[in-house]
Order: C-alpha cells, then structure tokens, then sequence
C-alpha cells in the first residue's frame, strides 16, 4: 500500500516529494564521490541515480527533496520506504546531503519531521533505519539523536563500490517517541 503525497516541513526546511526536475540540480550535489563509499549506488553517475530514483515514481519509496526554506535551495534527499502496513512499521532511508550541506543539523531536522509524520499521523508502532556498519559519522549521529542500534546483518547490501556491506539496524518504538520528541525538543 502507497502512501500519500507527504510534505513535512519545520521553519527551517522542507520536505516534498521528489520530483524529476529536481534531477539537474541535485545531480549538481552529487559530483562528491566520497558521499558515495557507503551508498548502494553512486549517484554522480547520471543513469545510477535514475535507477536510484526510480522507487519514488513507481510507489515503492516516498522520495524527498530536502529543500532550504530560506532560499529555495535543493540540499539533497531522503526517504520513506519498506511501508509495512500489517506490521505497523516503516524504513527512514535512502538519505544523503551535499556535502555543503553536511554538519549544519539538517539531517537531525529531516529525522524529525519523519518519524513526528511516522508515529503521529501514521501511528505506526515501529521505525527503521539501517546503514553500513563502516559508516562511523552516521552511526555516531543515530545515537547522538537517541535512535537505538539493534545489530549487524552480515554481507547484507552490495555497495556501489562493489564491496559487501554489513548493515546494521537501529529503531525507534511507539514507546520510545513521547521521550525522545521533548529531548530532541530540547536541543
């Protein structure tokens, strides 16, 4: 089941739903070949970032472009995907920032505003997100946000590189989100 057209936005940002004329501009962002070490595609590659893409146009992700507010800016972009309706979960993924973008607490906004959308308006009982377990920056700052690791999949995703990946899990509860919105509130 497809969820619907989503915008999330805070005062800073603006989360919609990506849309193939944004393809020129955050192609632009993506020229950065580091920010792909860790990504199953390498989006400097004009067709890898089509296929990358194309989950959002087929219903199988909700795809963002995460937007400056101020300037009407695109900065990069994030996900929803593996909806799990029976199960009441859902996957916050498929994330990546120009790399002008990146230390700026942007990131932190965008998990936010999902899993504010996730547990208050989709009542769902449990949110995911996963990355390499190489990927130390974006393991500290899941913890950072209060975000819970849970383990490590072995060999589990093939990267752009074409190096195996071990995955790990990390979650947030139903449970979990009253507590975590105030500290994250708080910051």
């Amino acid at each position: 089941m497809p969820l619907p057209y989503i915008e999330l936005e805070n005062e800073s940002i603006l989360l919609r739903p990506l849309m193939k004329q944004d393809f020129s501009l955050l192609v632009e962002l993506c020229q950065d070949k580091t920010l792909w070490e860790y990504f199953t595609y390498d989006l400097s590659r004009e067709k890898e970032f089509e296929k990358w893409a194309e989950p959002g146009f087929t219903g199988d992700r909700v795809q963002f472009s995460v937007i400056d507010k101020v300037n009407g800016q695109l900065m990069g972009s994030t996900a929803f995907g593996n909806y799990a309706a029976r199960d009441q979960r859902i996957e916050i993924g498929w994330t990546w920032l120009g790399s002008d973008f990146h230390g700026k607490g942007i990131n932190p906004q965008m998990k936010f505003l999902m899993l504010k959308y996730a547990f208050e308006t989709l009542k769902l009982k449990r949110v995911e997100i996963k990355t390499d377990v190489l990927n130390l920056p974006a393991r500290k700052a899941l913890l950072k946000m209060g975000i819970v690791e849970e383990g490590i999949l072995r060999s589990h995703t093939l990267l752009s590189t074409g190096r195996r990946r071990d995955t790990i899990y990390y979650s947030v509860l139903e449970s979990e989100w009253p507590e975590l919105k105030i500290n994250w509130q708080k910051k």
